[in-house]
């Protein structure tokens, strides 16, 4: 999420669904800085296991 939308504003997301205990797409979506088809867009966890390029 950091490329999109910055590091305070993930951090906040990470913060409210350890918190609360939801996902991150669900605490995203409540603080309304993200939507459910930018999450599905953002956060592939494929991309993660891999070295950029």
């Amino acid at each position: 999420l950091n490329p999109h939308i910055g590091y305070d504003n993930a951090a906040k997301i990470a913060k409210k669904a350890n918190k609360e205990g939801t996902s991150l797409r669900e605490a995203g979506m409540a603080l309304g800085l993200l939507t459910s088809e930018q999450y599905d867009e953002w956060v592939k966890p494929e991309d993660m296991i891999h070295p950029r390029g």
